[in-house]
């Protein structure tokens, strides 16, 4: 079953904001950060100083005005026009754990120079010819771009990272090769498993989730050991052996849901873990998530002062604490996002 006694934090990045930072309000907001990316990996972020309430709710009203439109308009910025990454991908079209999502959407990534569509994730992001559509959507890019860097900044101080390590992981992060989805479910047929997207990890870095305001659609699996997770309405179990709970992560007012991914499992050296989550829906709903993502030929390995945290008697056992392999970003994301399409039951490059 879902759990709703169980609650993600909210957290106020606003002393980061502050051009004349209150250092004890930014450990304090640090802290938070350190200790729900350990507890959850997922929490809420209050950006209210940060941006218009009205910014977000045009991005929805635009996004709706898109899916409304007939299908042969739709497709004509489709994935097969680029390069089966960037564009719009029909019902069903996205895949998670083999299986399709019922949701429509459109895919943007960071431009690349010299754009080749013929290479995996190399093409140019496709737009729709909707007044202000592209002029709006960049602009919430640009913000979230700049979010990611304060929020990556926010969490160096909760790691207790020195200056020189913090300017060394920004250099990871300074050149992000972000992702933004725009995402339409339509309800729910009575006959599906229940499920618009199912259960994964984000592969990434950081997620800013802005959702419209339906309830008990996303929900996300707290580990908990000694908890049987059953699901709600009888949905199937997605969660493995783990043990746990699944609780609804309803949108909070001027907040945007924010979740850590695999990346972030490594520079921690599993001390921060990318958690499950996946969405639910019967009405018909908009979301529209920013994947704060490294630079794409970064080299993630785990951070020293991850390794910190590591007691001496582990150290000893293994490899200075270290655990997990790093990985070139790039590499891993295209291995990841080659499984994501169904393209007549292929992968993505099939």
């Amino acid at each position: 079953m879902t759990h709703t006694l169980a609650s993600l934090p909210i957290i106020d990045i606003a002393p980061y904001l502050e051009t004349e930072r209150d250092l004890v309000k930014c450990q304090s907001t640090s802290d938070a950060l350190h200790n729900a990316c350990v507890k959850y990996g997922f929490f809420y972020l209050d950006i209210s100083q940060f941006i218009d309430p009205s910014e977000p709710e045009d991005l929805t009203r635009l996004a709706r005005e898109f899916f409304a439109l007939p299908q042969e308009e739709k497709d004509k910025i489709g994935l097969e026009h680029q390069d089966n990454a960037r564009g719009y991908q029909r019902l069903k079209q996205n895949v998670t754990n083999g299986k399709a999502d019922n949701h429509e959407g459109i895919d943007l990534y960071k431009p690349v120079e010299k754009p080749d569509k013929s290479k995996p994730l190399w093409g140019e992001n496709q737009w729709p010819d909707i007044p202000g559509f592209e002029h709006k959507y960049e602009q919430w890019i640009a913000k979230m771009k700049k979010l990611g860097l304060i929020v990556m900044e926010a969490m160096s101080v909760g790691l207790k990272m020195t200056t020189e390590e913090w300017m060394e992981l920004r250099a990871q992060v300074d050149d992000s090769f972000w992702v933004m989805r725009i995402i339409g479910y339509p309800p729910l047929p009575t006959d599906d498993d229940g499920f618009s997207c199912g259960a994964h990890k984000d592969y990434g870095c950081l997620t800013f989730l802005y959702a419209d305001p339906t309830r008990s659609a996303l929900q996300v699996f707290l580990r908990q050991s000694g908890t049987t997770a059953s699901d709600l309405d009888g949905l199937p179990a997605e969660h493995g052996t783990e043990e746990g709970m699944w609780i609804n992560a309803d949108p909070v007012p001027n907040c945007v849901v924010c979740n850590i991914g695999e990346m972030w499992e490594i520079w921690t050296n599993g001390l921060y873990k990318s958690t499950l989550h996946r969405v639910v829906h019967r009405g018909s709903n908009y979301r529209i998530p920013f994947f704060f993502e490294p630079n794409f030929t970064a080299n993630i390995a785990p951070l020293p002062a991850a390794l910190r945290f590591v007691p001496s008697q582990d150290k000893e056992s293994s490899n200075e604490g270290q655990s997990y392999k790093s990985v070139v970003y790039g590499d891993f994301l295209l291995r990841k996002v080659d499984t994501n399409f169904a393209l007549d039951g292929k992968g993505k490059y099939d």
